[in-house]
């Protein structure tokens, strides 16, 4: 019995020790978990700064980047105003940065790439004393066009003053035109009143006479009064009319200023019947014109002017009347006489 007992006393009591383990863990993991929570919090605010500062900065970015688009567009503004000095300029200095760069990596050939880029820069400013000389001549270029739009205002004053010279001068020539006009029609009816004169003279000389007779401003000869059938030969009775009609016409250029170009008009007509074809004319175009002419030449050898005097045919072609029959054949057959201007 009191075996027993004693091998009762003699076990071990593990609980409390795993008791106290178990709270040293427990609290253990809370001091974790605190620590956790406590930088967890540190580092959110850590990140809320971050997330603060990177919103500042995106600001900034985005006003740098509209600035920067401000300044592209106002530099797109700006017209390109080089000239081929400043391009070449441009292309010196793009081959001197070349240059440089393959300066900057041959480490080994420092001495030479110096000697060059001198050179280059030797070559910059002979270049830009040139783009300066080019700018001078640029200015010189500028003064003389200056000089060349005074030339011109010069110019368009002068020509200003010629217009309006030209415009008297116009005037002048209208008014001249308007007395030209005015004289020619007094000469026109210093023609008309001598043409009267004459016709009236002729009336006078010629008599009441059926076969001579006024028509309109002409005096109308029947041909019967003056050649033979199919003739151009003035007959006696002919030369006795073509007398008296040429001393009219002598003293009428005795009566007519020089001044006045006037002449008498004779129109030979036949009628519509076509010639034989036998005798010296081939159709009445040549009769009318040779009897004209045979008119002419006997007032030209009474003493007539010939520069007073034309003969033109009319063969069939403008008779008085229209129609047939011999009435109408004998009033066309007719030698016409107008006193008209040259």
């Amino acid at each position: 019995m009191a075996l027993g007992r004693r091998r009762f006393s003699g076990e071990m009591n593990y609980w409390p020790s795993f008791v106290d383990a178990l709270t040293t863990l427990v609290l253990a993991v809370v001091f974790m978990l605190s620590v956790f929570m406590i930088s967890q919090y540190f580092l959110s605010q850590e990140i809320s700064g971050k997330d603060t500062v990177l919103n500042r900065l995106n600001a900034q970015i985005a006003e740098l980047t509209a600035l920067l688009a401000m300044e592209r567009a106002s530099g797109r503004d700006i017209s390109d105003d080089l000239s081929q000095m400043q391009m070449s300029l441009a292309d010196m200095e793009a081959e001197r940065d070349r240059l440089r760069s393959q300066l900057a990596a041959q480490t080994g050939a420092g001495a030479a790439a110096g000697d060059a880029a001198a050179q280059l820069t030797s070559e910059l400013t002979a270049e830009r004393q040139v783009s300066q000389q080019a700018l001078a001549q640029v200015e010189l270029l500028n003064q003389q066009i200056s000089a060349l739009r005074r030339q011109i205002a010069a110019l368009e004053d002068a020509l200003d003053a010629s217009e309006s010279r030209d415009r008297e001068s116009q005037t002048k020539i209208a008014d001249l035109g308007k007395r030209l006009n005015v004289a020619l029609a007094q000469k026109v009816q210093e023609l008309s009143r001598y043409r009267s004169d004459f016709f009236g003279r002729l009336r006078e000389i010629l008599g009441n006479r059926s076969d001579i007779r006024v028509v309109g401003d002409r005096f109308v000869f029947q041909s019967e009064v003056l050649f033979g059938s199919g003739s151009e030969q003035v007959n006696d009775a002919g030369t006795g009319e073509l007398d008296k009609l040429a001393d009219a016409l002598l003293e009428l250029e005795s009566e007519i200023p020089a001044e006045i170009a006037w002449v008498l008009r004779v129109d030979g007509h036949t009628d519509a019947r076509p010639l034989s074809g036998t005798g010296r004319f081939r159709d009445n175009w040549e009769l009318s014109a040779a009897r004209a002419i045979s008119v002419v030449k006997y007032l030209i050898s009474r003493g007539v002017k010939p520069e007073h005097l034309v003969a033109a045919g009319f063969g069939e072609f403008q008779p008085l009347e229209a129609g047939e029959g011999d009435e109408v054949f004998a009033k066309n057959r007719r030698i016409e006489l107008k006193l008209t201007e040259r």
